[in-house]
């Protein structure tokens, strides 16, 4: 089990060497998360950078909501993504959301073209990772604006969200996109993404 501090267990066994993957995983922040996250003078954000190796960015912009993106090997990725819980749990139970260990949301950036595999027919798949992590797990319906991606909303105390996160991952790495995917931009318009689109390709 990941703890607070990112640490993961002894080196060399088998998990490990499925987990060499390089893996992106986009997630959706409000501005409140996006600060507890980056820290006084970005020392939390740097501190997570170097305990977990991920490289982790996080979106310009003046509108309420960002996007993060961590990149690394699956192993790194997941002590981040651990690391970012456990902190936005530290954070609300600092605002006293809860005597207890308080639920953490976590709302992650998926491709549409992938939610498919990770519902599984007939809900299959995402009622297994619901009772085998005891995580909340919801797909979004309809596409984020102006993109072919939905938000796919893990709820839960951090160590039931950190093994959630790990098999919505272990599905979506069975599953590669397919087609183009537009990429969810917080408060970009559709002219401004064909724009950039136009650029790019000519």
């Amino acid at each position: 089990m990941a703890s607070p501090d990112g640490a993961s267990g002894v080196g060399g066994s088998p998990e490990e060497t499925e987990l060499s993957i390089t893996l992106t995983l986009r997630m959706l922040m409000h501005g409140k998360e996006i600060g507890s996250i980056i820290g006084k003078k970005g020392e939390t954000v740097k501190r997570i950078r170097e305990q977990s190796s991920a490289r982790i960015t996080i979106s310009e912009g003046s509108c309420p909501e960002r996007i993060t993106t961590i990149t690394g090997s699956t192993d790194a990725v997941f002590r981040a993504v651990s690391m970012i819980a456990f902190k936005l749990e530290e954070v609300d139970r600092s605002d006293g959301v809860s005597a207890g260990r308080a639920p953490v949301t976590l709302r992650l950036v998926i491709p549409a073209s992938q939610c498919g595999s990770l519902i599984g027919k007939a809900g299959a798949k995402i009622r297994e990772i619901r009772e085998s992590t005891g995580a909340q797990v919801q797909v979004a319906g309809d596409l984020l604006p102006n993109s072919t991606e939905r938000a796919v909303t893990v709820s839960g105390v951090p160590d039931t969200i950190i093994q959630c996160v790990r098999q919505i991952c272990a599905v979506i790495l069975e599953s590669p996109p397919k087609g183009a995917t537009i990429p969810y931009h917080p408060g970009l318009s559709l002219g401004t993404i064909l724009l950039s689109a136009n650029q790019v390709s000519g």
